[in-house]
């Protein structure tokens, strides 16, 4: 049996519903971002404490099928941007398709639909927001995550994250680093408290 949760989008997720269902002596047999699939037919009872103990840790069962399709699209984005190391050859367009068995068209449409954004437009928010983590981590250049989040060019990517964040990507890497310095002045620094 496939269970669609909703807000299950990170991996810290996914080791959290694992637990709520070991707790619950429900056996899972797989478990993806948004989904799981389990190995025992479950009662109404048994299907409730589920409910509601996703509730608790801020998750809920999809029943929809369009949330589902929804949620499977946005889940599939999440981990192939965030969680994989290299981002795939092909288009998204052809990996969505292939990888949630649709009609990229359809898939389009009806994400435009329900959620009043492009799937375009969540794809290169996503890509921005990693792109904004590598820049953080400092391990590549700006050249280098431009490559790596499968830009054509370096001002294509610099003008996408400008367009995004309101900044340019090297003006994000050196904020980032100015107030690292800032912190670390104020270490040195005397500190003084003035009176109101």
């Amino acid at each position: 049996m496939k269970i669609y949760i909703k807000y299950m989008v990170s991996n810290c997720c996914k080791l959290m519903v694992k637990e709520e269902f070991k707790k619950l002596k429900i056996k899972i047999s797989n478990i993806e971002l948004g989904e799981l699939e389990i190995q025992q037919k479950i009662t109404i009872k048994q299907f409730d404490k589920v409910r509601a103990a996703l509730l608790k840790n801020g998750h809920e069962i999809m029943e929809d099928k369009k949330a589902i399709q929804i949620e499977r699209v946005k889940n599939a984005i999440i981990d192939l941007i965030h969680y994989s190391d290299e981002l795939p050859e092909v288009n998204y367009s052809e990996y969505l398709g292939n990888k949630l068995e649709c009609d990229y068209n359809n898939l389009s449409s009806l994400f435009s639909e329900v959620t009043g954004t492009t799937l375009q437009q969540f794809i290169i928010i996503n890509k921005i927001e990693r792109a904004k983590e590598l820049i953080i981590y400092n391990e590549h250049s700006i050249k280098e995550i431009a490559f790596k989040l499968h830009y054509s060019s370096v001002p294509h990517f610099s003008n996408q994250f400008k367009k995004i964040t309101g900044l340019s990507p090297k003006y994000f890497k050196a904020l980032k680093k100015r107030k690292r310095i800032v912190l670390e002045h104020l270490i040195n620094r005397p500190f003084e408290l003035k009176e109101a």
